[in-house]
């Protein structure tokens, strides 16, 4: 039997001349990845007025954004399984109502049961639907190739967009109406993810099948049997592991060393505008770097900034600093990640194989939103978890770097005699 390198080609791209435009499509998939990632980034900001209010310690709360995390993780590659198979358009849909009952919820959660089915599972299941993830994946099915590197740097840019405009909003709200009527009206603003889904529905397996005859099966059986796959997805966990940590308690950690949660506020809304200069350069790089290279000097960079960060006077000023820092860093991991898999293995099941690098991701959320109310209420430090942090920033950097990008070696069919 022979082999070859072989890119499999793509599923039909956009078409020009229809009312679908890239640039729509772009327009409408960072529109829905704003509106998702907003309020989600914005859940620290509601740990100690409801644990106040309900006699909680940290634990509980973060329990639940730790469960959010980890069923995130679980929900993805189901909802990039389900999107492959069956186009995006019900991926989106079914993610913005549990999203929007998810935070509807959460106003009336009393106790910790009620708390982890709204924070955790339904806004976690309502993430995996509504996520940047989808959108990229949704992107490389759609678009030319031409504008798929800079379209995933904006998708993500779009998510880290939200992080900026919800965090400071979220604090007024929270002063004037006050926690339980901010997390009705971020519901009710999730609802828009239904009519803005529809331009970015895929084609579904049946109308691709001719161009990507590969099935499920074999796609996970070839990523899994690739050393360069495993590898990336293995480093994807000190990603979610650091991101969740630090927009679950950076807001309370700053509280404890005497700021204001203004501070907080604004050094997460610093880590979102940077980051989309960080998200959109990140994409405009994966052109022109290898995406290996990229990758590890994104985690070294971190592991840096943290380092820097507990080892000076926490003030304002170097509370913005590593907002601004860690922003440029902070989710442009995600298109060098996203482009590795696409050249590799094409874009046929790229929202599948995506998700399950994106379950990686999320594994170390959990584990990182887990241990810092663990470890705060056992040392009432945060310290263990940002040297540990450093120590996840270091292996990440080093395990990307022998990753090889280029298409997997596929067998040719041989001609019938």
């Amino acid at each position: 039997m022979t082999t070859t390198s072989h890119r499999p080609s793509s599923p039909r791209t956009a078409a020009v001349g229809t009312w679908r435009t890239p640039a729509l499509i772009i327009g409408f998939g960072c529109l829905i990845s704003l509106m998702s990632f907003g309020p989600r980034s914005t859940l620290g900001f509601f740990l100690e007025p409801m644990s106040a209010a309900n006699h909680w310690g940290r634990d509980v709360f973060a329990f639940a954004l730790a469960l959010q995390n980890l069923l995130w993780g679980i929900g993805q590659p189901i909802a990039g399984l389900v999107a492959d198979r069956y186009g995006t358009g019900r991926v989106f849909c079914a993610g913005g109502l549990m999203f929007a009952a998810g935070l509807a919820l959460m106003a009336h959660a009393t106790g910790a049961p009620l708390l982890d089915l709204s924070a955790g599972a339904l806004i976690g299941f309502g993430l995996s639907g509504t996520s940047f993830m989808v959108i990229l994946a949704a992107f490389g099915k759609l678009l030319p190739p031409e504008w798929r590197s800079l379209a995933f740097g904006l998708g993500t840019a779009a998510g880290s967009f939200g992080q900026f405009l919800y965090s400071p909003l979220s604090v007024v709200l929270i002063g004037v109406f006050g926690w339980q009527q901010t997390l009705l009206i971020f519901a009710v603003s999730m609802l828009a993810v239904l009519p803005l889904s529809l331009a970015l529905v895929t084609p579904t397996a049946q109308a691709t099948k001719e161009a990507a005859p590969q099935s499920l099966r074999q796609a996970l059986s070839e990523a899994f049997a690739q050393r360069s796959y495993v590898m990336l997805v293995l480093g994807f966990f000190t990603c979610g592991f650091q991101l969740a940590f630090i927009t679950v308690h950076l807001p309370a950690y700053l509280v404890d060393r005497g700021l204001s949660a203004t501070v907080g506020g604004w050094t997460l809304a610093a880590i979102g505008l940077f980051n989309i200069a960080g998200s959109i350069g990140s994409g405009w790089l994966c052109d022109r770097l290898p995406k290996r290279y990229l990758l590890s000097i994104i985690y070294a960079t971190r592991a840096a900034a943290i380092l820097a960060f507990i080892a000076f006077p926490v003030t304002p000023v170097t509370c913005i600093a590593f907002g601004a820092t860690m922003g440029v860093m902070w989710l442009s991991v995600v298109p060098p990640t996203n482009g590795i898999i696409a050249v590799m293995f094409g874009t046929r099941w790229l929202g599948t194989l995506a998700g399950f690098a994106f379950l990686s991701h999320q594994v170390g959320g959990f584990l990182g939103a887990w241990l810092g109310g663990l470890v705060f209420d056992r040392t009432g430090s945060y310290m263990p978890v940002w040297y540990l942090s450093i120590l996840l920033g270091i292996a990440s950097a080093l395990i990307n770097m022998p990753i090889v990008e280029k298409p997997v070696t596929r067998p040719l069919p041989v001609p019938a005699q």
